[in-house]
């Protein structure tokens, strides 16, 4: 049996794009995408701890060190420029497999700038 469980966390970064004239998903600056372990094309849950909205999409890699987070497409009506966010990843593993599990939980400063992970 298979459990879906959070694989990783981008725990607080700030939206510094809403583009509607897209077709959707999540632009992640390629350094939090790596330090989170994601993965471009990866499914992931975006809670929005400005207003309540979440959302569920996919990541698109955005340019290595610029602090871009861009809300793309229908999710730029929900989300807007200066929301705190959270992206959630998950994983499915074996009973056994969570014993030795640890979830990947990246912070970043007001900038968008990974701290620790």
């Amino acid at each position: 049996m298979k459990f879906e469980v959070l694989k990783s966390k981008i725990h607080t970064v700030k939206v510094t794009e809403a583009s509607v004239e897209y077709e959707g998903s999540i632009t992640i600056d390629e350094n939090i995408v790596d330090a989170a372990g994601l993965c471009e094309f990866e499914k992931v849950d975006i809670n929005n701890a400005s207003n309540g909205e979440r959302i569920t999409t996919y990541v698109l890699n955005g340019k290595r060190g610029s602090g871009e987070i861009c809300m793309n497409g229908a999710a730029a009506l929900k989300f807007k420029v200066g929301d705190i966010i959270h992206v959630l990843s998950y994983a499915s593993l074996s009973s056994e497999e969570i014993k030795k599990h640890t979830p990947i939980v990246v912070y970043t400063d007001e900038n968008n700038k990974v701290v620790n992970k």
